[in-house]
Order: structure tokens, then sequence, then C-alpha cells
């Protein structure tokens, strides 16, 4: 092992390298001193060039930080990842197709850097057929077109599966926390393990060099033994970050690395209007006992009302990142958790939810048609990924989907008094309609897989029944023919047993 600077680090890249980088989403436990050099040197150079990217979360601050560094013309050929919601350079990159853009399910681009990493055949899975990962849907593309897809639809004694290559890269780029004289790593300041130990194996194994980013070096035999995650053997160089963030929006943070708890009143309160109350209408399906998924976006909010009823220690909220228990945190920092029993590499969270684990899940829609599919991948010309939401909504017994009814400049109003929502502004963008423009969630799948699936939004919610989706609640106040059947883009089935939205939520919430 060799202590070096960053820039020395990525020196000996090549042209038309693979790359697997560790990390997720907004800075956790994200080498980001290594893409920064990295980004330095092509300026600088012109090199290196046509690299591959792999990291199964997608990396960045939604501004300028992350895998955004490596936008520029000619410094990636491919990426493959889970999303690129954080990393806006690349998937304006992938959307003028100047480079190959594969946003796959972020549980199996996990799992695959085990397999790699003991030189098994790739990954063969059921998760994603029927959805556009699937190759015979298009296989995740998202960017110019390849010749050389990553996956391929097999069938295998009757069942349709997709088959991942292994992945051979020629560098790694990781994080911890401290690094001893040997090269030996442990990650106790971080907020998250992803599948660190897998990238160093794979990447060691198939001859490369794996660069570890760390906060601070130790004397060797000073780290305990059981807190090293990747040993020494396995690393090439240690490039020491003394300001590396826990997180890009949190410098600091104790509670994320799992070393203190923190009251329940110091969280932030749910926001009003809409968002609050349909993460609190959310929370209403949870059940003693269960064990949950949280997602991204509203219904990261399901985590504080669970709190605000007294709930929270009923139920096992987890995200995919492989926190267990506690609270699931939002915003920029969705990935991280507080108050957390657990802290589980990532493949094998995804083992447990790939397994059928989970009892609940909560995610966010961007469209959703009238059989119940769901799209949150690609829409109004914007490129998202799907993250973690393949592997976690075919798993879940209960899928709970959360949104609002319109987008765009939606405004509503609550009269206490009268018990009465009114929608002030309706949203300018439809996202229940006919057709989705891609399938991240196949509502009939579901239905032959025995799922029970809501959408739940501000005015109505919905329940995917054998004909399609059924209105099965309303909001006080609400008029189905005024206020919700224009704004569909396929005609409404409403339940005969049709009921009243909880008006306390209301009352909370506004």
């Amino acid at each position: 092992m060799q202590i070096t600077s960053a820039i020395e680090a990525v020196s000996g890249i090549q042209a038309g390298d693979t790359v697997v980088i560790g990390g997720s989403g907004g800075g956790h436990a994200v080498p980001e001193a290594l893409l920064e050099a990295l980004e330095a040197r092509f300026l600088a150079e012109g090199a290196p060039r046509d690299l591959t990217t792999v990291h199964p979360v997608g990396l960045g601050d939604k501004s300028t930080k992350g895998a955004h560094r490596l936008r520029h013309p000619g410094l990636l050929r491919r990426v493959v990842c889970g999303t690129v919601v954080d990393a806006p350079g690349i998937a304006d990159a992938a959307a003028r197709g100047e480079i190959e853009l594969f946003c796959l399910p972020q549980g199996s681009l996990s799992q695959l850097m085990r397999e790699s990493a003991a030189r098994r055949p790739g990954l063969f899975t059921s998760v994603g057929v029927g959805t556009y990962v699937d190759p015979r849907l298009g296989g995740g593309s998202q960017g110019a077109p390849a010749s050389d897809a990553p996956s391929a639809a097999i069938t295998i004694d009757g069942q349709d599966l997709i088959h991942y290559a292994p992945v051979v890269a020629q560098v790694a780029f990781l994080r911890g926390t401290t690094a001893d004289e040997r090269g030996n790593v442990s990650m106790e300041g971080e907020a998250y393990f992803g599948e660190m130990l897998s990238m160093a194996q794979a990447v060691h194994n198939a001859g490369g060099s794996v660069v570890v980013q760390v906060a601070r070096t130790v004397p060797a035999g000073s780290l305990p033994p059981k807190s090293v995650k990747v040993p020494h053997f396995l690393v090439d160089l240690v490039v020491v970050e003394p300001d590396q963030p826990v997180t890009y929006a949190t410098p600091v943070s104790p509670a994320y690395a799992g070393q203190v708890r923190v009251p329940l009143d110091d969280l932030a309160p749910l926001p009003t209007g809409p968002r609050g109350l349909i993460a609190r209408r959310a929370a209403r399906e949870l059940v003693a006992g269960a064990v949950c998924n949280l997602g991204s976006g509203i219904s990261t909010g399901v985590s504080v009302a669970a709190a605000e009823t007294g709930l929270i220690d009923e139920v096992v909220l987890t995200n995919e990142q492989g926190l267990v228990g506690g609270l699931p945190m939002s915003g920029l920092d969705a990935g991280a958790a507080v108050n957390y029993d657990a802290m589980l590499d990532q493949p094998y969270q995804f083992d447990f939810y790939d397994g059928g684990g989970l009892d609940i899940a909560f995610l966010s829609f961007a469209e959703v048609s009238s059989r119940g599919d769901v799209n949150i991948s690609r829409f109004g010309g914007r490129i998202v990924g799907v993250g973690g939401f393949v592997n976690i909504s075919e798993s879940a017994s209960t899928m709970v989907f959360s949104g609002t009814l319109t987008a765009g400049g939606l405004v509503t109003s609550w009269d206490r008094d009268a018990g009465r929502l009114t929608i002030v502004e309706e949203g300018r963008a439809r996202r229940f309609v006919s057709e989705v423009e891609q399938i991240c969630f196949n509502g009939a799948l579901a239905a032959q897989r025995g799922q029970r699936v809501r959408f739940i939004t501000e005015r109505a919610v919905f329940e995917v029944r054998p004909g399609g989706l059924e209105l099965v609640e309303v909001a006080p106040g609400i008029d189905v023919d005024r206020d919700v059947r224009p704004q569909l883009g396929f005609d409404l089935v409403v339940s005969p047993d049709l009921v009243l939205m909880d008006r306390a939520l209301f009352d909370s919430s506004y």
C-alpha cells in the first residue's frame, strides 16, 4: 500500500479503462477527491478518454459534484449505474447521445459486484423482467446506442430472466474513514457501507488497482480487527482527505455514523400542504411488526409521520443502502439514517428484498397508467433512472406509491371549519396517463404476483384491482367528476365502496 495524492492516484488510468466507484447519492462514502482529480486531469491533459464507469447508486449533489464531474465530452464512453438524478451533466450528455447510459436496478448492480469478485459468470435474476430494464424491452439503455449491452435476456426452465455480464474493471475508487499503515481500511465514520469490499475484491482479482480515499491514517495494528472493511492486501493506493464530509449536505454527523442517537424531537417536521398530507396518509398503511422500505421523495416523510403517531417503535424501517431500523433521512441526505439498529453491506440488503422480505414498501411515482404501471425513469424529456425502485417494488407484499395527482404548480387549501379541500390551482402536467413512457413497475405482473398496490395522492387514493386502477378514497370536499376524472388520461373506475379520507389528516397537514 502506498499513500499518495489524488492527482497521482488517477495518473495511471488509461483510455478505455473501466472504473468502479463506491458511494451513494448525496456524498455518502463517495470518494469525491478522486472524482475531482480525474476531472482536473482530463481538463488539463485531455486524457484519459472513453472510460466506462460503474456505480450502483447515483452519485452527486444535483449540481456540481459526484459523477457530474465526469460529464466532459470525450472523458466517458459508457456509464452503468442505478440513477443519474444526482448528476445532471451525465443525464444531459446521455440525452444528447454523447455517451452510452444504462440505468439498471441498483440492487442488481450491487449484487453483480459480488458476483464479479468471485469471477462467477455474472448475475442471473428475474428482477426487472417486464420493465424497461428487461433486454426484451430496451435493457435500460438511456443514451447513445450500444453494440455490447451489459445484459441479455435468457430463459431457464421456462422462466424469463436477465443475465448481467460480470464487470471486469481496471480501477476502483473507494472511500473509508481510516487506513492503518499497512492499508487496512475501516468505515466507522461513514453513513453507508455499500459494496466497498466486493468492489475491492473484484478489481484486485482482475489485476486492477484499488484506490481508497480516507480521512486519516493510524499506526499499523491500531484498528480493531472487526472494524476493518477492506483488508490491506486488496488496497494499492490510499489518498488522505482530512476534511471529507459525511455527506455533501452534512459535514459531520456522528448520528449518521451510528455513533450517537438523536431525540426524535430534533427531527424536522413534515412540510405543510400536500406533501405532509400524503406522507401521513401513506403512514396509515403501516401495521405493527411490518418490515418496510422507504424510498425517496414524499415517501421519506413516512418515517416522520410514524414518529408523530408513536408507531415508529412498532415497525422496522429500512432503506436499500443497508440501514435497518431508525429513521431514514430525506433530501440530499436520503440514504442515510439516524437511530438505526444495523448497517448492512448493500448487496445483503437487496438479497433480503429480492427474497420477499419486505412487508410494505413506500415509493414515489412520476407517471401511472390505468393498469397500474409506474414510470419514474424517464419523463418529460428528463432522464432519471430507477435506483433501487425495481428491486423494491417487485418484492414487497404491499406497495404504496405516493405523489400528487398533477404536477407543476398545484396549489390546494383546506377549510378547517368546513372540513373541505379545495384545488386552488391545478398542476400543469398529468401524472395519471394512458401509457407511461417507460415501465418501471408492471401493474399486470404485480397482480399476477398477488401484490397489494395503492396510489396515494392529496385528493384521492387508488388501488390496483383485477380490472386495473380503481378509486377507493376521496378527500372531503373533492368532487370526483370535477376534481379527479378530468385529470386522468383514462376512464376512471370508481369503487362501489368509495370512502372519504380522514379529515384529521388534513387538519394536521394544513
